[in-house]
């Protein structure tokens, strides 16, 4: 059978098996006397074969970009907040979140004593609100973000009472909830990128009345597991409503690497705060802050509740 011969019954099966075929574009071949084709005088048969798409290939619409919002740096340095290159105003308070972040990073990046499983998810809580948590926990994202070797992601988990955005002088937007409720783990459309270099935030986003069955869903789960291993440099900070006020913070801390308490030094009882690190007894790293403690003690660490690391250092209480 001949060079043509071949290529002919090669196309007339493909179109059989329903394979689109682009126009025929071979020349002619040329014949000489003995009848016989010739091998050089045969164009070779080119043809691009595009094969049909499996059935059940979705189309994928491409990711969309994130937003990119502008934080008044003078605004929220003047309302006690951290921003970078702080003021001279702001350098015990910059050098006190400095001592706090160091361990948290530490076992966030592995190099802590021991690995720690999710040890970038990082969740920033209290016993009872009015403790200071929420300021924690954006001063802790900021100041991890003026690291070299990380970036950070700051997410309004407290639902019921968001306050992230509003303590940042911006307005309610899309969010955690939102993406949750669409079973999804693309949170592109609703992360907001700040003219802090290596911060973004995920807003707590539109208010729903099963928010605690969403936070403890499955589709909760698999968030927290693609923003945890999605960047490896990447520090998750969770501003979670207080433990002994609602049950969405248990529901998150079960997947938390750290937790980070916050207490009103001298204010809040001791038994309420044994109460609280109770209901977090599955998280591996379990830290303690002193809120508005009179006075620093001279090692830089407080034990004022007998358990956890405290650090007694006393900046202004915020929600």
């Amino acid at each position: 059978m001949s060079l043509i011969e071949q290529a002919a019954k090669r196309l007339e099966q493909l179109r059989q098996a329903g394979v689109e075929l682009p126009e025929e574009t071979a020349q002619p071949a040329t014949h000489q006397g003995s009848g016989r084709v010739a091998r050089n005088d045969v164009a070779p048969y080119t043809a691009a074969v595009t094969m049909p798409k499996p059935a059940n290939e979705e189309k994928r619409a491409p990711a969309a970009a994130a937003k990119r919002v502008e934080l008044n740096l003078d605004a929220i340095s003047a309302s006690g907040l951290l921003v970078p290159q702080a003021a001279h105003s702001q350098r015990q308070l910059a050098g006190e979140f400095r001592v706090i972040k160091r361990p948290l990073i530490a076992n966030a990046m592995g190099k802590g004593s021991e690995p720690i499983v999710n040890g970038n998810l990082i969740m920033v809580t209290s016993a009872l609100p009015g403790e200071g948590k929420s300021f924690t926990a954006i001063n802790l994202a900021i100041s991890i973000a003026m690291e070299l070797d990380n970036t950070v992601m700051l997410v309004d988990a407290d639902v019921a009472r968001p306050s992230v955005l509003n303590m940042l002088g911006l307005p309610p937007a899309p969010g955690l909830l939102d993406v949750v409720d669409k079973n999804s783990v693309d949170i592109s459309s609703v992360l907001l990128r700040t003219n802090i270099e290596k911060l973004s935030i995920l807003p707590s986003g539109t208010q729903h009345p099963r928010a605690t069955e969403l936070l403890a869903s499955d589709a909760m789960v698999r968030l927290l597991d693609d923003m945890g291993s999605r960047y490896s440099d990447r520090i998750i900070i969770f501003d979670s409503p207080p433990l002994l006020l609602t049950t969405e913070s248990r529901a998150i801390a079960t997947h938390m690497g750290q937790i980070v308490v916050v207490v009103h030094a001298e204010s809040t009882p001791q038994a309420v705060v044994k109460q609280a690190v109770d209901t977090i007894q599955a998280c591996p790293v379990k830290m303690m802050v002193l809120n508005q403690a009179r006075q620093a003690p001279s090692d830089g660490y407080g034990y004022g509740y007998g358990y956890g690391y405290g650090y007694g250092y006393g900046y202004e209480k915020r929600k």
